[in-house]
């Protein structure tokens, strides 16, 4: 039996209350290790601060600790000039220490530091093994000393999709590329499925997530104004915050009056909780991802092939990966293209069905116990004394 830590942002919430990404992976993760029959080989610990949401997700045992506050602005400033030189980052250290000594008191496992580039050095004197889990570029920010360094301490490398490794490799000497692992996000494909029925009403376009500019909703809204039809309804659903009350920020603002030059109808709905989500989905006829920064892995790719929709999504990092031959891909600087693919759509019934039965086949293949397997062939290769 090997124990395996998942380390999360402090602060960073492992409930259901949320959507935030990592914290969905390590449940995703946790759980497709119990239906593998491995969770005793590999028992799953979530590493997080005492004060954050519950309820929690079941899947992983917690161990807790107090957290201390974020790295202030001018702890960042002074972090990065450290990284210039290759040395620790003071403010990261500070930040991420109380995760060591809680980690110091537990017995020898596996460390998958999610995001997390300082703990292979907090825990370099620990008999913990450290993987470093990249759910985006880590080192993007990195000198090549710096990079060399935090990844050199480190076991292995996970990354999320092809394109993130390619990524990563860029930054890093030749020497340490055989680091270097790929494990893609999976889907709940039994949470998220098809809807038994389709509700009544015009064709229904949607956007789920954030909404901030890399995001990309007002590609999707100006699209919207050279679709020449009004027999669409497009849905954005998300906020630029977890919080369903905070105000409108600068930018959901501006999508408000953007809005109102789309042919059809435009309406907005404030974030959702995690398990709200299927039923959001199902509603859809069509799910757009209109990313601008190269997304590696995004779950709602995964989540909406599983609900069986046709997706048209930006060809952007790992995107492509994650849709396969199961939807269409546009450029994000041209919406005509984007707005193409929806006509295409919105004239074929046959296409959207044929798109979201592959859609709904690739999810299958691809849910959180393959996930899982991917990864505990990453895990196998570490002796833990």
């Amino acid at each position: 039996m090997t124990n395996v830590y998942h380390v999360i942002t402090p602060g960073d919430h492992y409930s259901p209350r949320t959507g935030s990404a990592i914290p969905t992976v390590v449940h995703g993760l946790s759980t497709g290790a119990a239906i593998a029959g491995d969770a005793d080989r590999y028992p799953p610990h979530i590493v997080l601060q005492d004060d954050t949401f519950r309820p929690r997700y079941e899947s992983a045992r917690p161990v807790e600790y107090a957290g201390v506050p974020a790295p202030n602005a001018r702890e960042r400033y002074t972090d990065a000039a450290l990284g210039l030189l290759g040395v620790p980052r003071s403010g990261n250290v500070r930040y991420y220490t109380p995760v060591a000594q809680r980690l110091a008191a537990e017995p020898a496992g596996i460390v998958l530091a999610h995001n997390a580039t300082i703990m292979p050095w907090l825990l370099r004197d620990s008999d913990h093994a450290v993987m470093l889990y990249a759910h985006n570029d880590l080192l993007r920010s990195y000198s090549r000393r710096e990079a060399t360094r935090v990844v050199g301490g480190a076991e292995r490398l996970i990354c999320v999709s092809e394109s993130l490794a390619a990524q990563h490799r860029d930054h890093l000497p030749a020497s340490l590329h055989d680091r270097i692992r790929v494990v893609g996000n999976g889907v709940d494909a039994d949470h998220f499925h098809p809807a038994a029925t389709r509700e009544p009403g015009p064709l229904r376009v949607l956007f789920i997530g954030r909404v901030l500019p890399i995001k990309g909703p007002d590609i999707l809204l100006t699209a919207a104004g050279m679709v020449e039809r009004d027999d669409i309804e497009y849905t954005i659903v998300g906020s630029s915050t977890f919080a369903r009350d905070a105000p409108l920020s600068d930018y959901e603002k501006e999508l408000r009056a953007l809005a109102e030059q789309a042919h059809g109808t435009v309406t907005f709905q404030p974030f959702v909780p995690r398990p709200d989500l299927p039923a959001v989905l199902q509603r859809a006829d069509i799910l757009v991802l209109p990313s601008r920064w190269p997304d590696p892995c995004p779950l709602t790719v995964g989540e909406s092939m599983a609900t069986g929709l046709p997706i048209v999504a930006a060809r952007m990092g790992g995107i492509p990966e994650s849709l396969g031959d199961a939807g269409i891909l546009f450029d994000p600087e041209q919406p005509a293209e984007l707005a193409a693919a929806i006509e295409r759509l919105a004239a074929d019934e046959e296409h959207r069905h044929a798109l979201g039965a592959a859609a709904r086949a690739r999810a299958l293949a691809h849910d959180w116990t393959w996930s899982w397997r991917r990864l505990a062939a990453v895990l196998d290769e570490i002796d833990v004394p």
